[in-house]
């Protein structure tokens, strides 16, 4: 069992920058791959970015690639999510995600956390 825990988030301008974080409990981290999602009022739940066990390979949604970073450090059961040039279209919940492998579908992720907002303003 995984427990996730993000952290982060908050309100800032448009063109501003927040980094994510998202810890796991217990000594597996590392062998799960790790995702964020976002979900913005009345939307569904969607994919934005996932890494896999070791860090070596990762893939974006089209719409924040080049602006996000996901990376994560094993050593201190940690997954970040740097974003820069933040939207107005970026504000949504952000939740993080283990699955056992790189995956972009919610239904592939077993283990999630409770979400950090993320509000960006124009």
């Amino acid at each position: 069992q995984v427990q996730l825990v993000e952290s982060g988030g908050g309100l800032v301008q448009a063109g501003g920058s927040l980094r994510l974080s998202c810890a796991a409990s217990g000594r597996t981290f590392s062998r799960y791959a790790m995702g964020w999602f976002r979900q913005a009022p009345g939307k569904e739940r969607e994919f934005v970015a996932v890494i896999n066990r070791s860090g070596g390979v990762y893939h974006y949604a089209g719409s924040v690639e080049g602006r996000f970073t996901i990376s994560r450090d094993n050593a201190k059961n940690t997954v970040y999510l740097q974003m820069n040039s933040l939207k107005p279209e970026d504000t949504a919940v952000y939740y993080c995600a283990a699955a056992g492998a790189i995956a972009t579908m919610t239904y592939d992720y077993a283990y999630w956390g409770q979400g950090t907002q993320v509000t960006v303003s124009s």
